[in-house]
């Protein structure tokens, strides 16, 4: 741990950071607006991830179904590790958001034709249905809460997303070794 922490986040009855408030975290860390970009990144995604979730809620659909609805519609076939995969949750969540599509008619599960073992996810024609009535909604209250870049910040906010991305896509454990070792 970086020993220039406050006293408040370290010792041995430290909470880890994912798991305090943003009040915590002010009061311990100063002024929001003089933390470094990647705590104000961190902070932003711990905050927005929930938030995402409740915007999907309130549309009657869980998140994780409305987001296997639409890798189907991408990419209908899906082997259920395969979706876990894409969408960072585990096999179990997986077929639990199937279970629940599946008996709403949403998806369905077919044997592999090449590999009569596997499984293939599928989305149905009333999955296809609930995906358009939910989209727009869903997509409008998300642009909503994102709507934050004013006009003229937007080129910068987006090449420093992009670079963000290309790097947590590149990234490798090497590069974990070039730290301080502490």
């Amino acid at each position: 741990m970086p020993k220039d922490l406050p006293s408040k986040l370290q010792g041995p009855n430290i909470v880890p950071m994912e798991n305090q408030g943003i009040d915590d975290l002010k009061a311990a860390l100063g002024p929001v607006e003089e933390w470094p970009i990647g705590r104000l990144f961190g902070a932003a995604t711990r905050l927005s991830g929930p938030l995402v979730w409740r915007i999907i809620e309130r549309h009657g659909i869980s998140p994780a179904g409305y987001f296997l609805l639409r890798q189907l519609i991408v990419e209908d076939g899906m082997r259920p590790g395969e979706a876990a995969r894409r969408l960072l949750v585990t096999p179990a969540t997986i077929t639990s958001v199937v279970d629940t599509l599946e008996r709403n008619g949403h998806v369905r599960r077919e044997r592999s034709y090449r590999d009569r073992r596997g499984v293939m996810l599928r989305i149905t024609d009333s999955g296809r249905q609930l995906l358009a009535e939910k989209s727009a909604p869903i997509g409008r209250d998300l642009q909503r809460l994102y709507d934050v870049v004013d006009e003229a910040d937007e080129p910068a906010v987006r090449r420093f997303l992009l670079n963000l991305i290309s790097k947590l896509e590149n990234y490798s454990p090497d590069e974990e070794a070039k730290g301080d070792g502490a």
